[in-house]
């Protein structure tokens, strides 16, 4: 298994120019982080943005995809208004973390366990990669052809019904909502999610 921190997060670093920061530019790096290592393709895994990132990855290097794994994360939108709505709130988000650093993360279960760097970082990376800029995603999940599983908190609101939607679309999935666990569901309950993987795994 293969653990990255993307730029902006953990211990990677964090550039000062917020131009650094983008989506394209994250695939860019797993791609270059799979070349350095030598891997020529993999199950691709993501929670929330970097659920995101993996669907991204796929719809960019599909030759370099065995499989998927997706935890609390959704597509993007195709509608520009939505998507626009959405950014204002990734941006407003990226404001509020360069003023109150840290201590204004919010999300699941999941921030308590993360280890974060520089909250200008963050802020850099909510501005350059949490905010949508084309419906590429959306659009290339009913051209996505390797076993994927989509798992999600009963009580993620933000994306049950992204779930749903990514369920209906790609071809090969496996659905599962975790009983009495939000965003971070992995933390909440890691017997059900583990559980869950378990049975994926037995796909390769």
């Amino acid at each position: 298994m293969i653990r990255w921190d993307m730029r902006g997060h953990g211990r990677s670093e964090t550039p000062d120019d917020s131009s650094c920061f983008s989506q394209d530019l994250t695939v860019a790096d797993m791609a270059a982080l799979l070349d350095h290592l030598g891997v020529e393709r993999a199950i691709i895994a993501g929670h929330s943005l970097g659920g995101f990132m993996t669907l991204r990855f796929q719809a960019t290097y599909p030759d370099r995809v065995i499989g998927l794994i997706l935890q609390g994360t959704g597509p993007g939108f195709r509608n520009a208004e939505a998507r626009e709505k959405w950014n204002d709130n990734a941006r407003a988000r990226a404001d509020k973390i360069e003023t109150g650093g840290h201590a204004v993360l919010s999300g699941g279960a999941e921030v308590g366990e993360s280890h974060q760097g520089s909250a200008k970082g963050l802020a850099n990376a909510a501005r350059g990669m949490l905010t949508h800029v084309d419906a590429k995603v959306i659009d290339n999940l009913s051209n996505i052809d390797v076993p994927t599983i989509i798992i999600v908190g009963a009580n993620d609101a933000n994306f049950i019904g992204a779930g749903e939607y990514m369920n209906k679309k790609v071809k090969d999935t496996m659905h599962f909502v975790i009983a009495d666990a939000g965003h971070g569901c992995n933390v909440e309950q890691p017997e059900q999610v583990n559980n869950a993987l378990a049975e994926f795994f037995e796909k390769f």
